[in-house]
């Protein structure tokens, strides 16, 4: 399975509470990540958004601990678009790297919720590439020096020789 996140699934690996768990932990705004409630009123409130589907927070509960495991296609498709991922993600329909992709770009976009991050990216905009190399260089050594893995942990994103 693609997720490396922090599942609280049980040991039978069910991939749709690892994957919800991984969404509820990283897509959300700045602070806090959502809430069950949160979500399920959230999909309540935008009806015809979410295909008129409603889910409780106690449904969404038992779909994070593997309770329940067999939503139906239209609370998938509301909690995919929800959390603005590919509802095949949720459904298992995509193989282990195009999983690893949608995670990736996760991680990406909560790196991003980060003003500094996105200060330091946002910068290098429009620099000569060997610049950029310079600058990811330095970032490398700065984390090395803080005993932080040289790259950033699952890294996304294309690699330029």
């Amino acid at each position: 399975m693609a997720v490396r996140g922090d599942g609280s699934a049980d040991d039978t690996g069910n991939a749709l509470a690892v994957r919800l768990n991984y969404l509820f932990a990283n897509m959300h705004p700045p602070g806090a990540p959502y809430t069950n409630a949160y979500v399920a009123e959230e999909i309540g409130k935008g009806a015809e958004e979410y295909g008129g589907v409603t889910v409780t927070e106690q449904y969404l509960s038992m779909l994070r601990n593997g309770k329940r495991n067999n939503p139906s296609p239209d609370v998938l498709r509301a909690l995919a678009k929800f959390f603005a991922v590919p509802v095949c993600y949720l459904m298992g329909g995509l193989s282990d790297s195009q999983a690893a992709r949608v995670e990736d770009e996760v991680r990406f976009l909560a790196a991003m919720r980060d003003q500094r991050v996105r200060s330091i990216a946002l910068r290098s905009v429009g620099l000569p590439p060997e610049v950029q190399d310079s600058l990811s260089a330095i970032i490398c050594q700065f984390r090395q020096q803080m005993n932080l893995p040289v790259d950033a942990p699952e890294a996304g994103g294309e690699e330029h020789p």
